[in-house]
């Protein structure tokens, strides 16, 4: 029997792999919501949906989540009978600039999709959340019951708002919600804004990477087939009726260590530009994923020595790509 399964934000990084994942899973059909905004290029999110071109298991619908009616349309077309909702804007700088948009799609968006959701009998909802709404957590490493009272960022107060939002909509109207913390995802076809892609870049272009504050900075930084891991498990799970949970590696790297990694790999040395910490950025991420293995069965493979050399392998092709086409 054919599953019927809305992805938000599948034309993205992460939401182009899981839809990936389910056309090979099969027993899918598919219907992807993404917006195409100009956040970066829409034609790189255009080339993540060419790989779904023809395949009659795929519906893809230019839709920005923030848009009610539109919303409400498509679920009139098709009886969902699960949501991820990975569609948001991304990043903490940039919500520093633009807090109201980041409100508008991350917080009236989820409650859009939350609403259509009860509306219509949708009994699976799975939200991408963030490890941004620790904050500086002195206590090390993040469990999923520390306090998130104190966001830094626009963004960060975002996710920890849509996080409220599940929980309200579990409670009130029996519907599973299931809040995932992404801890730093990177691998193929990672966001150019993101900094293993971003510095990857611009070490390969003989340009100075900036680097704010000393280099201590430390993230856990987990590989995209990981990622895909619990999110699958988070759409089978079928216990509880709210659960928040953390998917990362439960291994932090030091920004220098990174630049390390990623000058082995490309064999080229970098020019690092030092400037002032950022307004809105924290010192550490670390995932306790004690629940994501003991819920989910989550079991992270891959190690930042190992996950790195697969991306820049696939950064040199995609590169190479995009010079021949100039």
């Amino acid at each position: 029997m054919t599953r019927n399964v809305l992805v938000t934000g599948g034309a993205g990084f992460i939401g182009s792999h899981l839809v990936e994942n389910l056309l090979v899973d099969g027993g899918w059909h598919v219907t992807i919501v993404d917006d195409l905004n100009d956040f970066y290029s829409p034609e790189i999110k255009r080339a993540n949906l060419s790989s779904f071109d023809g395949d009659a298991a795929v519906e893809f619908i230019e839709a920005d989540i923030r848009d009610e009616e539109a919303l409400a349309e498509i679920f009139g077309r098709r009886r969902f009978e699960m949501i991820v909702h990975l569609a948001a804007r991304a990043g903490v700088r940039p919500s520093l600039a633009e807090p109201r948009l980041y409100n508008e799609t991350n917080v009236c968006g989820t409650l859009n999709l939350l609403e259509l959701a009860r509306i219509h009998g949708v009994g699976q909802f799975v939200f991408g959340s963030s490890s941004s709404v620790y904050g500086i957590s002195r206590k090390v490493p993040f469990a999923e019951d520390d306090s998130i009272r104190k966001p830094i960022s626009p963004y960060a107060a975002t996710k920890a708002a849509g996080e409220l939002l599940c929980h309200t909509y579990s409670h009130l109207y029996d519907i599973r919600t299931i809040c995932l913390r992404f801890f730093t995802v990177y691998g193929a076809r990672q966001r150019p804004d993101l900094a293993v892609h971003k510095f990857t870049r611009l070490i390969a272009e003989g340009l100075p990477i900036p680097v704010y504050g000393d280099g201590t900075t430390r993230r856990d930084y987990t590989y995209i087939d990981d990622i895909i891991q619990g999110v699958r498990e988070a759409m089978d799970y079928t216990g509880s009726m709210h659960e928040i949970i953390n998917l990362g590696e439960s291994e932090t790297t030091e920004l220098r260590r990174l630049i390390e990694l990623i000058e082995d790999n490309l064999g080229i040395k970098a020019i690092v530009d030092l400037q002032p910490v950022q307004p809105g950025d924290v010192p550490l991420t670390y995932a306790d994923i004690s629940k994501a293995k003991r819920l989910l069965g989550y079991d992270p493979q891959t190690k930042i020595e190992d996950g790195l050399p697969r991306f820049v392998e696939w950064f040199r092709s995609a590169y190479a790509k995009q010079i021949a086409q100039t």
